[in-house]
């Protein structure tokens, strides 16, 4: 099975949604927290709206509706995944020459406080939700800022 395949993409995503941290200090700066509010939010109700719209169809439709109807179900089924294959695309894909130097900025200054991270060379944005997480929880919130 090849690393790039559909499922590896949506269990990463899975995994990404997770990790990063839900801190409203991130949301001008990257645009996870709203995918990921907008995935759960399709995961809760794309369910009951799909069952609410065949049943609709069921009790009131024309025959010749069905065939729209089952594919505006399959669109509306499809939706939290494309928010996980987003995610997981996003997990994957390698940190711009910017976000990387942040990265590094963040992890030394937790290593300075006693930490004891491992860098990696070439940093995804899986790695910056991780060591945003630690930082979080070891350095006060000024490193968002410098």
């Amino acid at each position: 099975m090849s690393t790039n395949s559909f499922g590896t993409k949506l269990q990463q995503g899975r995994h990404y949604m997770t990790i990063w941290p839900r801190r409203p200090e991130l949301n001008p700066l990257f645009p996870e927290n709203r995918v990921i509010r907008a995935t759960e939010f399709a995961l809760k109700v794309i369910p009951a709206l799909a069952v609410l719209s065949i049943m609709l169809q069921f009790q009131f439709g024309q025959d010749y509706y069905w065939p729209s109807v089952i594919t505006s179900v399959l669109f509306l089924l499809s939706l939290p995944l494309q928010g996980y294959y987003w995610l997981g695309q996003r997990a994957a894909t390698r940190l711009p020459p910017s976000l990387a130097s942040w990265y590094r900025e963040i992890n030394g200054k937790m290593n300075e406080q006693g930490g004891r991270r491992q860098l990696v060379a070439q940093p995804r944005y899986e790695e910056l939700a991780d060591t945003l997480n630690a930082a979080f929880k070891q350095l006060d919130k000024s490193f968002l800022y410098e």
